[in-house]
């Protein structure tokens, strides 16, 4: 006869048959769930959703810009891991970018048809959807870059705020890409934009393979941590999420990704608080709303080092905040501690020049949660 004790174990062994299964023969652990939206616009690499019903007459309107080359589930990875999810709890009525695909027809497309043309149109849009309200602007690692240089380019743009999280300005603080500066000081950025020139852009897979390799134990340690999570659906769960956005992401355009190298990573443009687009120079100082600034401490992409010189270019800027938290790059807007660090500090800052009083505090984040820890698997930098 069993014991009530055996009853866990049986469980467990359960639950460790149906998750082995579902990685190996099935479709996965757990479904894939999204908070509801609906597209209210459609047009090329502009299509425009809003996320959950009809908002109330006093919803104030965010606008969630997403990187180049990076799936738009960044904000809305899987329950509990939504930032969209958040904002709408928070009584807020969020809207999404969604740019679809790129390949070789775009290849003339550069960062100014972001800046001049697609987030502008985007933001109008949302601002006559709430009788002309001002936008608050959010944007994630380039979606923030995207979102400084439309503010900065356009100051006459209904926009109240921007929030650049894990958005690099000095590209000098990121270790990872110093050999390439090293190299790009002899070669320039020829040999690279050369070939991306030919093929029309930076192939999805490349860029897929890329980020693969920013978190290089995430990828050695998978099967040890299948292994020893077998039982645990939520681990696995996060861990098919990441995965599931990586395979999801689409490649950069041939012009974007000369921009990227010229400018950002070899120039170290935004750094002197410049970026030249379309023959003319934008500059951050011209920036006139004010701005939240966050920066992972484990991130491997954009460094809180690299981030936080953006508190001293934004002179313009009415009130400019910068906070460091933990978090790996993704981990910053989507990881199991986001609720608690970066969401928590843009609910202080939406509120603070919303006129609203936060609906959450900021949490201390001196320890930070488990699964943003650069050892943890789930957790991609």
């Amino acid at each position: 006869m069993l014991a009530l004790d055996d009853l866990p174990t049986l469980h467990d062994l359960g639950t460790a048959a149906r998750n082995a299964w579902g990685l190996t023969f099935g479709d996965g652990v757990a479904p894939v769930r999204r908070t509801p939206s609906e597209q209210l616009h459609s047009g090329h690499h502009r299509d425009l959703h809003r996320f959950g019903p009809e908002p109330a007459a006093d919803a104030l309107p965010v606008l969630l810009v997403p990187p180049l080359a990076v799936s738009t589930s960044c904000y809305d990875l899987r329950p509990d891991q939504s930032l969209a999810a958040h904002l709408l709890d928070g009584g807020r009525a969020p809207y999404l970018l969604d740019y679809g695909d790129m390949d070789a027809g775009d290849r003339e497309l550069g960062f100014e048809a972001w800046v001049d043309d697609i987030v502008p149109e985007a933001v109008r849009r949302i601002s006559d959807l709430h009788d002309g309200a001002d936008i608050d602007v959010v944007g994630w690692s380039l979606g923030g870059t995207i979102a400084l240089l439309t503010a900065a380019a356009h100051p006459d743009l209904p926009i109240r705020s921007v929030t650049a999280v894990g958005t690099p300005i000095d590209y000098r603080r990121i270790p990872v890409i110093a050999p390439l500066r090293v190299i790009g000081r002899v070669t320039t950025e020829r040999p690279l934009t050369a070939v991306t020139r030919l093929l029309g852009g930076l192939p999805a897979p490349i860029v897929q393979a890329s980020y693969r390799l920013t978190a290089p134990h995430r990828e050695l340690f998978k099967p040890w941590f299948v292994a020893r999570h077998i039982a645990d659906t939520e681990a696995l769960a996060r861990m098919e999420a990441i995965d599931r956005f990586m395979a999801a992401m689409p490649g950069y355009p041939a012009r974007v990704f000369h921009q990227m190298c010229s400018q950002l990573i070899l120039g170290n443009a935004l750094a002197a608080g410049e970026f030249v687009l379309g023959g003319r120079t934008v500059r951050l100082a011209d920036v006139t709303v004010p701005v939240l600034g966050v920066g992972g401490t484990t991130d491997v992409i954009a460094p809180a080092a690299a981030v936080a010189p953006l508190a001293e270019l934004l002179t313009a800027s009415p009130y400019v905040r910068f906070e460091a938290v933990p978090g790996s790059h993704l981990g910053l807007v989507a990881g199991p501690g986001a609720r608690d660090t970066t969401w928590a500090v843009l609910d202080e800052f939406l509120g603070a020049v919303g006129g609203r009083p936060p609906k959450a505090a900021v949490t201390d984040a001196a320890d930070p949660p488990r699964a943003d820890r650069n050892s943890d698997v789930p957790v991609l930098s």
